[in-house]
């Protein structure tokens, strides 16, 4: 009795040490042993060399560096089936692949994972007046004094999660067990999808009036850029908290930092911002009020083979003729980040 072939794949993006890196720890010589991979890595630089030996590639792998030349010429190769994505939008690429009928597959679902709880950890700390604690004890006419706080604390309070998309969703999850009262603006999310997650829909003003922690994970599109503008931050409670992981051109940007600095009592944690890095002057570097991160939020370090494994996950499925957890439409484009 023989063995069926091993599937013909290989590894493709421009840039060599992420896919290094995103298929290191043991993940490429995984694939390797399940599939006919192909030596080198595929480039669009080199892409005309080794087009002629890909002809026979019916599934390829990718990560950050993947970009749309590349997308074009391999969707040109006449046995590809399958493309997967490890990482998370596949918007800026995926439509040449797409047009072809080739199925995409994406590891967002991945990333969302240490985005989701690097939010979390700002959630909770906001909850507690940590970040207004801390810059308060820092001033000299505090030293020596051990300050009171005014924070709710974690328990019954509300949160507000902007967009409930993979991470959005995936925060409420973590959310679910602290007894909060957790509301949520996506004009996508279905009522009973919010009940599933335990989220309570309503409005953008809402969130912003009601909530002591607001968290932003809605994603970059022209219905959303520039949405989040100074009557939503003026409204904020007092003490209350602005997180944002998501994008920063969905923040009018010049609206926050004006109200951040006429209102000391609030908070800001930016991961993102428009454009990224930040310009030397940017009020984000000067405002006391302001944590600035450099968009660490998601897959980093030991976080990155994740991404690998749930499309080593998602390959397997597609193998076996199961059904795809991850799998990106066309019609999901238009929504993504």
């Amino acid at each position: 009795m023989t063995s069926s072939p091993r599937t013909p794949a290989a590894l493709c993006g421009n840039q060599a040490w992420q896919l290094d890196r995103v298929f290191g720890r043991g993940r490429r010589t995984e694939l390797a042993g399940e599939t006919d991979l192909f030596p080198e890595y595929v480039t669009a630089a080199d892409f005309p060399r080794q087009a002629a030996a890909l002809e026979k590639v019916e599934v390829l792998f990718s990560t950050w560096g993947m970009g749309e030349e590349l997308a074009r010429q391999v969707a040109g190769l006449p046995n590809l089936k399958a493309f997967f994505y490890a990482a998370g939008t596949v918007r800026p690429f995926a439509r040449p692949l797409l047009e072809k009928g080739i199925i995409v597959v994406s590891a967002w679902a991945a990333n969302a994972v240490p985005v989701s709880q690097f939010a979390l950890a700002q959630i909770l700390l906001s909850l507690k007046g940590y970040f207004r604690n801390v810059r308060e004890t820092r001033l000299p006419a505090n030293r020596g004094r051990l300050l009171e706080t005014d924070a709710p604390g974690v328990l019954g309070e509300s949160v507000a999660l902007l967009g409930c998309g993979m991470v959005g969703k995936t925060v409420a999850e973590l959310l679910r067990p602290l007894r909060l009262d957790v509301i949520a603006y996506d004009p996508f999310l279905s009522d009973g999808d919010a009940a599933v997650i335990g989220v309570r829909k309503v409005s953008l003003e809402e969130c912003f009036s009601k909530a002591y922690v607001v968290s932003n994970h809605l994603p970059d599109l022209p219905t959303t850029r520039g949405l989040l503008g100074a009557p939503l931050f003026a409204s904020l409670r007092t003490g209350a908290t602005f997180v944002n992981t998501g994008r920063g051109a969905t923040v009018d940007e010049r609206a926050l930092a004006a109200i951040l600095k006429s209102r000391p009592d609030l908070t800001a944690l930016l991961d993102v911002v428009d454009p990224e890095p930040p310009a030397a002057d940017s009020p984000w570097h000067s405002l006391e009020n302001v944590r600035l991160s450099s968009h660490i939020a998601g897959s980093n370090g030991n976080e990155v083979v994740r991404m690998a494994d749930y499309c080593l996950e998602e390959f397997r499925a597609w193998r076996a003729g199961r059904p795809l957890r991850y799998r990106v439409t066309r019609e999901m484009l238009e929504k993504m980040a």
